[in-house]
């Protein structure tokens, strides 16, 4: 078998889904493709399933706020060929009020628990999930902590006034 690299990847998953993958970069090596939120699933048991790509372990779920972008979400996956040591990331764009994306726990069963934690911190619910509850914040927390949705610091303080400085 040859080598498999970044281009390979690449190739196979356009001659497979055409424009429903599209490569975002490649930062420090690390292949970054977008898919929409209707060809994830399919996209993930692709590529776990796939005799040449064999990305089999996934690695991480987790999810990104983008307030000031019309599809505020991103939901990541870290995916990882265990045999070769190639890694990839594929991101799925999300929007709305309640943001929600098939749970990828029909093609691993690891995914149960990241992806509880991302609901718990962002708020995004998995379509789909045999148990979506918070999982590290308290049940009856009204908010999701991830999300940028407040201001960073508190106005009011003072310690942190010019005036304390010398300026």
């Amino acid at each position: 078998m040859d080598k498999l690299d970044n281009q390979v990847i690449i190739d196979r998953l356009q001659a497979v889904f055409n424009d429903s993958v599209r490569v975002l970069g490649e930062p420090h090596g690390l292949l970054t493709i977008e898919t929409d939120v209707a060809h994830v699933l399919e996209l993930l048991a692709f590529v776990k399933n796939d005799e040449i790509l064999r990305l089999n372990y996934l690695t991480d779920i987790t999810a990104v706020h983008y307030p000031d972008q019309e599809k505020q979400y991103t939901v990541v996956y870290h995916l990882h060929n265990l045999f070769q040591n190639i890694r990839i990331r594929i991101k799925v764009f999300v929007g709305g009020e309640q943001p929600t994306v098939p749970s990828a726990t029909a093609v691993w069963k690891g995914a149960n628990w990241m992806e509880r934690e991302t609901y718990d911190f962002f708020g995004i619910h998995f379509e789909g999930h045999p148990d979506l509850r918070r999982i590290l914040n308290m049940d009856d927390l009204d908010v999701f902590p991830m999300r940028k949705e407040y201001p960073l610091e508190d106005p009011n303080r003072i310690d942190k006034k010019d005036f304390y400085f010398g300026r």
